[in-house]
């Protein structure tokens, strides 16, 4: 009796460890995950340039504006 038992653990053991080892869907999906985190990468550089680019705006309003002051 515990020999059909573990058999039947065994070949369990077994299908599961073959159905999930698709390699072809983690493949893809590990494609599609790079691909976002890229892309997620893209738009916080962006945003950073555009962040950036607006502090050197305000910098230079606020120079003109203490120059300004001065005259």
């Amino acid at each position: 009796m515990k020999r059909y038992v573990y058999l039947m653990i065994l070949a369990g053991l077994l299908g599961g460890l073959s159905a999930c080892g698709d390699k072809k869907d983690s493949a893809a999906r590990d494609q599609e995950v790079q691909k976002v985190m890229q892309e997620g990468m893209q738009k916080e550089k962006a945003m950073m340039e555009g962040m950036q680019k607006g502090v050197e705006n305000m910098e230079k309003k606020a120079t003109e504006q203490k120059e300004e002051a001065k005259r």
